[in-house]
């Protein structure tokens, strides 16, 4: 028997942020690029989870001090789980720190980490996995599924 045809995706957008007391001064400059997590074709059928990877990429020009880096919740209330859309079904899945798929990656709060904080090299590029999991035997309609996840680095 094959699976139903699900496509899933995940696009993420990044946004630079300034935070703190040294951003009020102007000092600090950091860029961040996202390549989103293509999770391919999910079968319904399978009790298998479906991971796949994407990455962030940042590059700071001066920064006093560490960054951290927050992934958003996406469209869903709830960092667990986050949620793909296809009209108004839902595809739940998640996104991790960790090759393992045990550490949340978040903005720190509802018990997810973020990356960091460390204190990045100047001026080279540093890229960043993301682990991506949509957990398997979910029972959805076929089609495409996608979600958006906004990328934030802090300094």
């Amino acid at each position: 028997m094959r699976g139903k045809p699900l496509l899933a995706t995940l696009a993420l957008a990044a946004a630079g942020m300034l935070c703190g007391t040294d951003a009020a001064r102007g000092i600090g400059s950091c860029t961040i690029t996202a390549v989103g997590v293509s999770f391919g074709t999910y079968d319904v059928f399978s009790g298998s989870p479906l991971d796949s990877t994407g990455s962030v990429t940042y590059n700071c020009i001066s920064v006093l001090g560490t960054i951290t880096i927050n992934l958003s919740r996406g469209g869903a209330p709830t960092f667990t789980p986050r949620q793909m859309f296809r009209s108004s079904e839902t595809l739940n899945y998640n996104l991790y720190l960790n090759a393992a798929r045990t550490t949340i990656w978040g903005d720190g709060t509802s018990g997810t980490s973020h990356y960091g904080p460390v204190t990045p090299p100047l001026l080279t590029n540093v890229t960043v996995t993301i682990y991506g999991r949509i957990p398997g035997g979910q029972d959805v309609s076929a089609g495409t599924y996608s979600d958006t996840v906004v990328a934030t680095i802090n300094f």
